[in-house]
């Protein structure tokens, strides 16, 4: 469960990603350096993105695990800031920048955590902490292949990561080329796990009701809450 909701959240990350990779210089071709023409991708997508204020999306989770059956999911997650909430048929993930929520609906149970994004032990990468990853270098990306799909030209852009110790061996992207928009993203995991993330259907500048980024116990009556902040 540990990796997927981290699959997740690093996933729908790529969007804050795509706009800090655009801005990025690119220098003198040489070994492990990021490609131009890749990055002229980015700068398309960049534009839009850096204009929304919040982004909400409908997703399709597929989940291939070796030895193991084929599992879909689908969910929604939605972004304003550091705040972002993810709802799943088993779970919910709140977090308002300073606290995280994770609900467990099948228990009923609530676990309270501080959202530290030094706190890896939890799962959790929150779009903040791999933007400053990102910045420090920490991926290389390159245009692998440009395909047609149901008539639109789709680009693949593969994101490697230079720590040897991430649990990912690469993500894969799929962008629309002309519409700017990601389609699909693939983390491939070091354990031969593979999970695919198609984006289905995504609003931007959504409005949000002022506590979509909390949770409140009291609207789950029984529920049992953990409080695991320090």
């Amino acid at each position: 469960m540990k990796k997927l909701l981290t699959a997740l959240l690093t996933l729908f990350s790529l969007n804050a990603l795509f706009a800090q990779a655009a801005k990025a210089p690119v220098p003198a071709p040489r070994a492990e350096t990021n490609d131009p023409e890749a990055k002229k991708i980015l700068d398309k997508i960049r534009k839009k993105y850096e204009a929304y204020k919040s982004l909400e999306a409908a997703f399709t989770l597929t989940i291939e695990v070796p030895g193991q059956k084929q599992e879909v999911q689908k969910g929604s997650v939605a972004q304003e800031g550091d705040k972002f909430r993810l709802e799943m048929d088993q779970q919910v993930i709140v977090s308002d920048g300073k606290t995280t929520w994770v609900y467990l609906k099948k228990n009923n149970e609530v676990q309270i955590n501080d959202a530290d994004p030094k706190d890896t032990e939890n799962g959790f990468l929150t779009p903040k902490d791999l933007l400053k990853r990102y910045q420090k270098g920490d991926y290389l990306y390159a245009l692998t292949d440009k395909t047609t799909e149901n008539g639109k030209l789709v680009t693949h852009i593969e994101f490697k990561p230079k720590d040897k110790k991430s649990e990912y061996s690469k993500l894969r992207v799929s962008v629309d080329e002309k519409a700017g928009a990601i389609q699909s993203v693939k983390a491939f995991g070091k354990d031969s796990a593979r999970y695919t993330f198609s984006i289905n259907k995504m609003t931007p500048n959504k409005q949000f009701a002022a506590d979509y980024f909390t949770f409140d116990a009291k609207k789950y009556p029984g529920v049992k809450v953990e409080d695991l902040r320090m």
